[in-house]
Protein backbone atom coordinates (compact mmCIF):
# COMPACT_ATOMS: atom_id res chain seq x y z
CA UNK A 1 0.00 0.00 0.00
CA UNK A 2 2.57 2.45 0.76
CA UNK A 3 4.63 1.57 -2.26
CA UNK A 4 1.87 2.33 -4.29
CA UNK A 5 1.20 5.71 -2.71
CA UNK A 6 4.70 6.72 -3.04
CA UNK A 7 4.54 5.68 -6.59
CA UNK A 8 1.55 7.36 -7.49
CA UNK A 9 3.02 10.86 -6.22
CA UNK A 10 6.47 10.27 -8.29
CA UNK A 11 4.59 12.68 -11.29
CA UNK A 12 2.62 14.90 -9.15
CA UNK A 13 3.33 18.52 -7.89
CA UNK A 14 6.08 18.68 -5.27
CA UNK A 15 3.48 20.39 -2.50
CA UNK A 16 1.53 17.67 -2.69
CA UNK A 17 3.97 14.55 -2.36
CA UNK A 18 5.30 16.46 0.51
CA UNK A 19 1.65 17.12 2.44
CA UNK A 20 1.41 13.03 1.48
CA UNK A 21 4.42 12.11 3.35
CA UNK A 22 3.66 14.50 6.10
CA UNK A 23 0.49 12.56 6.45
CA UNK A 24 2.74 9.10 7.10
CA UNK A 25 3.06 7.69 10.71
CA UNK A 26 6.63 7.18 12.00
CA UNK A 27 6.31 2.95 11.30
CA UNK A 28 5.05 4.06 8.23
CA UNK A 29 8.21 5.73 7.10
CA UNK A 30 10.22 3.38 8.59
CA UNK A 31 8.78 0.60 6.34
CA UNK A 32 8.72 2.69 2.87
CA UNK A 33 12.63 3.51 3.91
CA UNK A 34 12.96 0.23 4.14
CA UNK A 35 11.31 -0.81 0.85
CA UNK A 36 13.89 -2.13 -1.77
CA UNK A 37 11.26 -2.27 -3.99
CA UNK A 38 11.17 1.53 -3.78
CA UNK A 39 14.52 2.91 -3.36
CA UNK A 40 16.60 0.30 -5.56
CA UNK A 41 17.41 0.34 -9.32
CA UNK A 42 15.98 -2.32 -11.80
CA UNK A 43 19.34 -3.68 -12.17
CA UNK A 44 19.64 -4.15 -8.14
CA UNK A 45 16.09 -6.01 -8.14
CA UNK A 46 16.19 -9.85 -8.19
CA UNK A 47 14.72 -11.38 -11.68
CA UNK A 48 12.07 -13.41 -11.71
CA UNK A 49 13.51 -15.69 -14.48
CA UNK A 50 15.70 -16.48 -17.38
CA UNK A 51 15.52 -15.21 -20.37
CA UNK A 52 14.21 -18.76 -21.63
CA UNK A 53 11.55 -18.29 -18.88
CA UNK A 54 13.03 -20.61 -16.22
CA UNK A 55 13.62 -20.40 -12.57
CA UNK A 56 17.28 -18.99 -12.11
CA UNK A 57 19.81 -20.53 -10.56
CA UNK A 58 22.56 -18.02 -10.43
CA UNK A 59 21.73 -14.01 -10.20
CA UNK A 60 25.27 -12.43 -11.11
CA UNK A 61 25.44 -9.01 -10.25
CA UNK A 62 28.48 -7.56 -12.26
CA UNK A 63 29.59 -3.89 -11.26
CA UNK A 64 32.32 -1.16 -10.85
CA UNK A 65 33.55 0.15 -7.33
CA UNK A 66 30.64 1.56 -5.40
CA UNK A 67 28.06 0.66 -7.79
CA UNK A 68 25.39 -0.26 -5.50
CA UNK A 69 26.15 -4.45 -5.87
CA UNK A 70 26.50 -5.31 -2.07
CA UNK A 71 23.65 -3.69 -1.06
CA UNK A 72 21.44 -5.87 -3.82
CA UNK A 73 23.10 -8.49 -2.77
CA UNK A 74 22.57 -7.52 1.58
CA UNK A 75 18.93 -7.16 0.60
CA UNK A 76 18.46 -10.16 -1.75
CA UNK A 77 19.39 -11.95 1.80
CA UNK A 78 17.02 -9.81 4.02
CA UNK A 79 13.95 -10.78 1.17
CA UNK A 80 15.01 -14.66 1.26
CA UNK A 81 15.18 -14.88 5.31
CA UNK A 82 12.35 -12.33 5.89
CA UNK A 83 10.23 -14.21 2.95
CA UNK A 84 9.26 -10.59 1.43
CA UNK A 85 8.96 -10.05 -2.47
CA UNK A 86 6.57 -11.93 -4.43
CA UNK A 87 8.82 -14.42 -6.26
CA UNK A 88 9.43 -16.05 -2.76
CA UNK A 89 7.34 -18.73 -1.81
CA UNK A 90 8.52 -19.01 1.97
CA UNK A 91 11.51 -17.93 3.94
CA UNK A 92 14.78 -19.53 3.08
CA UNK A 93 15.92 -21.28 6.27
CA UNK A 94 19.64 -21.61 5.61
CA UNK A 95 21.80 -19.34 3.89
CA UNK A 96 25.40 -19.10 3.57
CA UNK A 97 28.01 -15.94 2.85
CA UNK A 98 30.57 -16.72 1.30
CA UNK A 99 33.46 -13.99 1.02
CA UNK A 100 37.38 -14.40 0.53
CA UNK A 101 38.00 -14.55 4.38
CA UNK A 102 35.78 -14.59 7.35
CA UNK A 103 37.39 -11.29 7.95
CA UNK A 104 35.82 -9.78 4.93
CA UNK A 105 32.15 -11.52 5.53
CA UNK A 106 31.86 -9.84 8.94
CA UNK A 107 33.55 -6.54 7.87
CA UNK A 108 31.26 -5.69 4.18
CA UNK A 109 28.60 -8.25 3.96
CA UNK A 110 27.41 -8.06 7.56
CA UNK A 111 29.23 -4.97 8.92
CA UNK A 112 29.33 -2.80 6.24
CA UNK A 113 27.79 0.26 5.27
CA UNK A 114 25.58 -1.65 3.04
CA UNK A 115 25.64 -5.50 4.99
CA UNK A 116 22.79 -7.09 6.07
CA UNK A 117 23.01 -5.43 9.81
CA UNK A 118 22.36 -1.94 7.88
CA UNK A 119 20.11 -3.09 5.46
CA UNK A 120 17.31 -3.86 7.95
CA UNK A 121 14.52 -1.75 9.88
CA UNK A 122 15.36 -1.98 13.72
CA UNK A 123 12.14 -4.38 14.55
CA UNK A 124 13.41 -6.71 11.80
CA UNK A 125 17.07 -6.52 12.76
CA UNK A 126 18.62 -10.14 12.93
CA UNK A 127 20.70 -10.95 15.92
CA UNK A 128 24.68 -11.01 14.88
CA UNK A 129 26.09 -13.98 16.84
CA UNK A 130 30.13 -13.60 16.57
CA UNK A 131 31.25 -16.82 18.44
CA UNK A 132 29.06 -18.76 16.25
CA UNK A 133 29.85 -16.81 12.63
CA UNK A 134 26.01 -16.88 12.28
CA UNK A 135 23.53 -14.35 11.63
CA UNK A 136 20.05 -15.07 13.25
CA UNK A 137 16.31 -13.77 12.41
CA UNK A 138 14.00 -13.94 14.80
CA UNK A 139 11.65 -16.64 12.57
CA UNK A 140 14.45 -19.23 12.38
CA UNK A 141 16.47 -18.37 9.76
CA UNK A 142 19.99 -18.78 9.74
CA UNK A 143 23.06 -17.22 7.86
CA UNK A 144 26.26 -18.89 8.38
CA UNK A 145 29.67 -17.25 7.33
CA UNK A 146 32.59 -19.48 5.03
CA UNK A 147 35.67 -18.21 3.59
CA UNK A 148 36.37 -19.22 0.30
CA UNK A 149 40.02 -19.71 1.28
CA UNK A 150 38.70 -22.71 3.25
CA UNK A 151 36.09 -24.53 0.41
CA UNK A 152 36.32 -27.72 2.21
CA UNK A 153 34.57 -26.08 5.47
CA UNK A 154 31.62 -26.36 2.86
CA UNK A 155 30.89 -30.14 3.40
CA UNK A 156 28.21 -31.18 5.26
CA UNK A 157 26.11 -28.30 5.91
CA UNK A 158 23.57 -27.55 3.14
CA UNK A 159 21.58 -24.54 1.95
CA UNK A 160 18.82 -23.22 0.12
CA UNK A 161 20.01 -19.91 -0.41
CA UNK A 162 23.56 -18.37 -1.08
CA UNK A 163 25.54 -14.76 -1.58
CA UNK A 164 28.82 -14.82 -2.51
CA UNK A 165 30.67 -11.62 -2.53
CA UNK A 166 33.64 -11.00 -4.59
CA UNK A 167 34.22 -14.11 -5.97
CA UNK A 168 36.53 -12.89 -9.28
CA UNK A 169 39.03 -11.96 -6.12
CA UNK A 170 38.49 -16.02 -4.84
CA UNK A 171 42.31 -17.49 -4.53
CA UNK A 172 40.43 -20.85 -4.74
CA UNK A 173 37.53 -19.90 -6.92
CA UNK A 174 36.36 -23.21 -8.56
CA UNK A 175 36.88 -25.36 -5.85
CA UNK A 176 34.78 -23.09 -3.52
CA UNK A 177 32.21 -22.61 -5.77
CA UNK A 178 32.28 -26.28 -6.33
CA UNK A 179 31.73 -27.29 -2.90
CA UNK A 180 28.91 -24.78 -2.30
CA UNK A 181 26.90 -26.51 -5.22
CA UNK A 182 27.11 -29.53 -3.43
CA UNK A 183 25.58 -27.62 -0.11
CA UNK A 184 22.60 -25.99 -2.22
CA UNK A 185 20.15 -28.53 -1.71
CA UNK A 186 17.43 -27.56 0.51
CA UNK A 187 13.93 -26.09 -0.77
CA UNK A 188 12.54 -26.08 -3.81
CA UNK A 189 14.69 -24.32 -5.78
CA UNK A 190 17.84 -23.54 -4.39
CA UNK A 191 19.46 -19.97 -5.46
CA UNK A 192 22.46 -17.85 -5.20
CA UNK A 193 23.87 -14.70 -5.94
CA UNK A 194 26.94 -13.10 -6.83
CA UNK A 195 28.24 -9.86 -6.52
CA UNK A 196 31.74 -9.17 -7.70
CA UNK A 197 33.76 -6.71 -9.29
CA UNK A 198 34.43 -8.72 -12.79
CA UNK A 199 37.74 -10.36 -13.28
CA UNK A 200 39.09 -12.19 -16.75
CA UNK A 201 38.53 -15.89 -14.71
CA UNK A 202 36.93 -18.94 -16.07
CA UNK A 203 34.65 -19.40 -13.69
CA UNK A 204 32.53 -15.75 -14.33
CA UNK A 205 33.11 -16.36 -17.63
CA UNK A 206 31.70 -20.01 -17.22
CA UNK A 207 28.44 -18.94 -14.97
CA UNK A 208 27.97 -16.21 -17.32
CA UNK A 209 27.59 -18.89 -20.79
CA UNK A 210 25.13 -20.54 -17.98
CA UNK A 211 21.30 -20.80 -19.31
CA UNK A 212 20.13 -20.38 -15.32
CA UNK A 213 22.49 -17.60 -14.61
CA UNK A 214 20.88 -14.24 -15.18
CA UNK A 215 23.36 -11.44 -15.28
CA UNK A 216 23.17 -7.64 -14.22
CA UNK A 217 25.34 -5.31 -14.87
CA UNK A 218 26.09 -1.72 -13.22
CA UNK A 219 28.70 0.96 -13.27
CA UNK A 220 30.29 2.99 -10.88
CA UNK A 221 28.20 6.15 -11.66
CA UNK A 222 25.04 4.51 -11.79
CA UNK A 223 25.31 4.92 -8.36
CA UNK A 224 26.43 8.97 -8.12
CA UNK A 225 23.36 10.14 -5.95
CA UNK A 226 25.37 8.01 -3.15
CA UNK A 227 28.89 8.62 -3.97
CA UNK A 228 31.09 11.73 -2.73
CA UNK A 229 31.19 13.89 -5.62
CA UNK A 230 34.85 14.32 -5.20
CA UNK A 231 35.56 10.48 -5.25
CA UNK A 232 33.40 10.45 -9.17
CA UNK A 233 35.31 13.22 -10.90
CA UNK A 234 38.55 11.71 -9.37
CA UNK A 235 38.52 8.34 -10.60
CA UNK A 236 37.05 9.15 -13.83
CA UNK A 237 39.82 11.94 -14.49
CA UNK A 238 42.45 9.35 -13.00
CA UNK A 239 40.82 6.06 -14.97
CA UNK A 240 38.24 7.00 -17.41
CA UNK A 241 39.00 5.04 -20.52
CA UNK A 242 41.38 3.05 -19.27
CA UNK A 243 41.69 -0.80 -19.19
CA UNK A 244 41.80 -0.35 -15.41
CA UNK A 245 38.52 2.38 -15.40
CA UNK A 246 36.71 -0.32 -17.62
CA UNK A 247 36.93 -2.92 -15.34
CA UNK A 248 36.77 -0.81 -12.02
CA UNK A 249 34.38 1.72 -12.97
CA UNK A 250 32.66 0.28 -15.63
CA UNK A 251 32.02 -3.59 -14.48
CA UNK A 252 33.16 -5.06 -17.57
CA UNK A 253 35.62 -8.08 -18.11
CA UNK A 254 38.61 -6.69 -19.63
CA UNK A 255 40.68 -9.64 -21.09
CA UNK A 256 44.59 -9.64 -21.43
CA UNK A 257 46.40 -7.77 -24.46
CA UNK A 258 46.90 -10.52 -27.07
CA UNK A 259 50.34 -10.44 -27.44
CA UNK A 260 51.30 -9.10 -24.23
CA UNK A 261 53.95 -10.17 -21.89
CA UNK A 262 51.59 -10.66 -18.90
CA UNK A 263 48.58 -12.01 -18.38
CA UNK A 264 46.00 -10.88 -15.16
CA UNK A 265 45.30 -14.57 -14.38
CA UNK A 266 49.06 -15.03 -13.54
CA UNK A 267 49.01 -12.60 -11.17
CA UNK A 268 45.76 -13.77 -9.40
CA UNK A 269 47.04 -17.34 -9.35
CA UNK A 270 49.52 -16.61 -7.46
CA UNK A 271 48.87 -13.71 -5.71
CA UNK A 272 49.15 -13.99 -1.53
CA UNK A 273 47.97 -11.42 1.49
CA UNK A 274 51.45 -11.62 3.16
CA UNK A 275 55.41 -12.86 2.12
CA UNK A 276 57.27 -15.53 3.73
CA UNK A 277 60.59 -14.51 5.12
CA UNK A 278 61.92 -12.50 3.05
CA UNK A 279 66.22 -12.21 2.59
CA UNK A 280 66.66 -9.07 0.95
CA UNK A 281 64.46 -6.10 -0.36
CA UNK A 282 65.24 -3.54 -2.59
CA UNK A 283 63.56 -0.60 -3.85
CA UNK A 284 63.15 0.44 -7.39
CA UNK A 285 63.19 3.98 -8.75
CA UNK A 286 62.16 4.93 -12.61
CA UNK A 287 62.58 8.57 -12.34
CA UNK A 288 60.49 10.51 -14.38
CA UNK A 289 62.10 13.12 -16.99
CA UNK A 290 60.70 16.32 -16.16
CA UNK A 291 59.31 17.37 -12.50
CA UNK A 292 56.40 19.57 -13.58
CA UNK A 293 52.69 18.59 -13.29
CA UNK A 294 52.27 16.93 -16.57
CA UNK A 295 55.04 14.73 -16.20
CA UNK A 296 55.14 10.90 -16.70
CA UNK A 297 55.45 9.65 -13.12
CA UNK A 298 58.51 8.54 -10.98
CA UNK A 299 57.69 4.83 -10.80
CA UNK A 300 58.37 3.43 -7.24
CA UNK A 301 58.28 -0.46 -6.70
CA UNK A 302 59.68 -2.30 -3.40
CA UNK A 303 60.31 -6.44 -4.24
CA UNK A 304 61.98 -8.67 -2.02
CA UNK A 305 63.51 -11.84 -2.58
CA UNK A 306 61.81 -14.85 -0.07
CA UNK A 307 63.62 -17.42 1.46
CA UNK A 308 61.94 -19.60 -0.45
CA UNK A 309 63.85 -18.42 -3.72
CA UNK A 310 60.68 -16.34 -5.49
CA UNK A 311 60.11 -12.86 -5.63
CA UNK A 312 57.71 -10.74 -3.79
CA UNK A 313 56.12 -7.79 -5.20
CA UNK A 314 55.48 -5.78 -1.68
CA UNK A 315 54.54 -2.22 -2.83
CA UNK A 316 53.78 0.25 -4.99
CA UNK A 317 54.75 3.66 -3.99
CA UNK A 318 55.00 5.72 -7.55
CA UNK A 319 53.62 8.99 -7.02
CA UNK A 320 53.50 12.11 -9.82
CA UNK A 321 54.27 15.44 -10.86
CA UNK A 322 56.59 16.15 -8.19
CA UNK A 323 60.20 18.10 -7.53
CA UNK A 324 63.42 15.75 -7.81
CA UNK A 325 63.72 16.20 -4.24
CA UNK A 326 59.92 15.26 -3.28
CA UNK A 327 60.21 11.66 -5.17
CA UNK A 328 63.64 11.25 -3.71
CA UNK A 329 62.55 11.40 -0.42
CA UNK A 330 59.40 9.20 -1.11
CA UNK A 331 62.24 6.19 -2.51
CA UNK A 332 64.29 6.98 0.87
CA UNK A 333 60.96 6.44 2.68
CA UNK A 334 60.18 3.16 1.04
CA UNK A 335 63.23 2.09 1.96
CA UNK A 336 63.32 2.69 5.45
CA UNK A 337 59.88 1.81 5.67
CA UNK A 338 60.55 -1.83 4.60
CA UNK A 339 64.12 -1.93 5.84
CA UNK A 340 65.61 -2.28 2.38
CA UNK A 341 69.37 -3.61 1.41
CA UNK A 342 69.11 -0.66 -1.21
CA UNK A 343 67.74 1.83 -3.70
CA UNK A 344 67.91 0.40 -7.56
CA UNK A 345 68.13 3.79 -9.75
CA UNK A 346 67.79 4.01 -13.28
CA UNK A 347 70.07 7.22 -14.04
CA UNK A 348 69.24 7.21 -17.93
CA UNK A 349 67.43 10.38 -18.19
CA UNK A 350 69.24 12.39 -15.13
CA UNK A 351 72.70 10.42 -14.94
CA UNK A 352 74.66 11.73 -12.11
CA UNK A 353 71.86 13.70 -10.64
CA UNK A 354 69.06 10.65 -9.95
CA UNK A 355 72.05 9.53 -7.58
CA UNK A 356 73.06 13.08 -6.43
CA UNK A 357 69.42 13.99 -5.27
CA UNK A 358 69.31 11.35 -3.31
CA UNK A 359 72.35 11.57 -1.74
CA UNK A 360 71.33 14.98 -0.68
CA UNK A 361 67.93 13.33 1.20
CA UNK A 362 70.24 10.79 2.75
CA UNK A 363 73.78 9.88 2.03
CA UNK A 364 73.97 6.77 3.72
CA UNK A 365 71.59 5.17 1.72
CA UNK A 366 73.12 2.58 -0.62
CA UNK A 367 71.87 3.30 -4.24
CA UNK A 368 72.98 0.73 -7.30
CA UNK A 369 72.56 3.14 -11.01
CA UNK A 370 71.26 1.31 -13.47
CA UNK A 371 71.46 2.02 -17.42
CA UNK A 372 68.93 0.80 -20.06
CA UNK A 373 70.86 -0.26 -23.09
CA UNK A 374 67.69 -2.12 -24.87
CA UNK A 375 64.03 -1.63 -25.23
CA UNK A 376 61.91 -1.98 -22.83
CA UNK A 377 60.39 -4.79 -24.41
CA UNK A 378 62.93 -6.65 -24.57
CA UNK A 379 64.09 -5.84 -20.59
CA UNK A 380 60.86 -6.98 -19.44
CA UNK A 381 61.03 -10.26 -21.48
CA UNK A 382 62.88 -12.10 -18.71
CA UNK A 383 60.88 -10.62 -16.22
CA UNK A 384 58.02 -11.50 -17.71
CA UNK A 385 59.21 -15.48 -18.10
CA UNK A 386 59.80 -15.28 -14.53
CA UNK A 387 55.68 -14.49 -13.76
CA UNK A 388 55.20 -17.16 -16.15
CA UNK A 389 56.71 -19.52 -14.36
CA UNK A 390 55.11 -18.46 -11.31
CA UNK A 391 58.42 -17.10 -9.46
CA UNK A 392 57.36 -13.84 -8.70
CA UNK A 393 54.29 -13.37 -6.15
CA UNK A 394 51.89 -10.02 -5.59
CA UNK A 395 51.48 -9.34 -1.93
CA UNK A 396 47.62 -7.95 -1.79
CA UNK A 397 46.54 -6.19 -5.16
CA UNK A 398 48.55 -3.03 -7.35
CA UNK A 399 45.88 -2.30 -9.63
CA UNK A 400 47.56 0.20 -11.35
CA UNK A 401 50.66 -1.41 -11.56
CA UNK A 402 49.20 -4.49 -12.83
CA UNK A 403 46.88 -2.41 -15.54
CA UNK A 404 49.98 -1.13 -16.78
CA UNK A 405 51.67 -4.68 -17.13
CA UNK A 406 48.64 -6.34 -18.79
CA UNK A 407 48.30 -3.06 -21.28
CA UNK A 408 52.05 -3.37 -21.92
CA UNK A 409 52.70 -3.30 -26.01
CA UNK A 410 55.59 -3.90 -28.24
CA UNK A 411 56.10 -0.17 -28.85
CA UNK A 412 56.88 0.34 -24.73
CA UNK A 413 53.52 1.99 -24.13
CA UNK A 414 51.16 0.73 -21.57
CA UNK A 415 47.46 2.40 -23.40
CA UNK A 416 49.84 5.28 -24.84
CA UNK A 417 51.64 6.29 -22.08
CA UNK A 418 55.15 5.48 -20.55
CA UNK A 419 54.71 2.50 -17.92
CA UNK A 420 56.58 3.97 -15.13
CA UNK A 421 55.55 1.21 -12.25
CA UNK A 422 56.36 -1.44 -14.99
CA UNK A 423 60.09 0.40 -15.84
CA UNK A 424 60.75 0.17 -11.62
CA UNK A 425 59.25 -2.95 -11.53
CA UNK A 426 61.72 -4.95 -14.23
CA UNK A 427 64.54 -2.87 -12.53
CA UNK A 428 63.58 -4.58 -8.82
CA UNK A 429 63.28 -8.03 -10.34
CA UNK A 430 66.14 -7.69 -12.71
CA UNK A 431 68.30 -6.91 -9.68
CA UNK A 432 66.68 -9.17 -7.56
CA UNK A 433 66.39 -12.36 -9.54
CA UNK A 434 68.55 -11.82 -12.86
CA UNK A 435 71.52 -10.14 -11.14
CA UNK A 436 74.41 -10.59 -9.14
CA UNK A 437 73.89 -8.79 -6.09
CA UNK A 438 77.78 -8.27 -5.56
CA UNK A 439 77.97 -7.20 -9.38
CA UNK A 440 78.76 -3.31 -9.76
CA UNK A 441 77.43 -0.10 -8.95
CA UNK A 442 76.37 0.46 -12.80
CA UNK A 443 74.70 -1.71 -14.59
CA UNK A 444 73.58 -1.81 -17.85
CA UNK A 445 70.90 -3.85 -19.88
Amino acid sequence: MLRSVLLGLSDRPEPEREAALAALSAIEIIRLAHDWQVWARDDQLAPIATETGQPWQTWLILGGRGSGKTRAGAEWVRARALGLGTEQDEPARRIALVGLTIAQVRSVMIEGVSGLLAVHAPHERPHFDVSRNQIQWSNGAIAQMYAADDPDNLRGPQFDAAWCDELAKWRRAQHAWDMLQFALRLGRHPQSVVTTTPRSIALLKKLMADEATVTSRAKTTDNAANLAPSFLSSVLKRYGGTALGRQEIDGEIVEDRGGGLWRKSWLDQHRVAAPPEIARIVVAVDPPVTSNTNSDACGIIVAGLGEDGRAYVLADRTIRGREPTVWARAAIAAYRDFAADRIVAEVNQGGDLVVGVMRQVDASVPIRAVRATRGKWVRAEPVSALYAEGRVIHVGEWPELESQMCAFGADGLAQGKSPDRLDALVWALTDLMLTNPRSPTIRTL
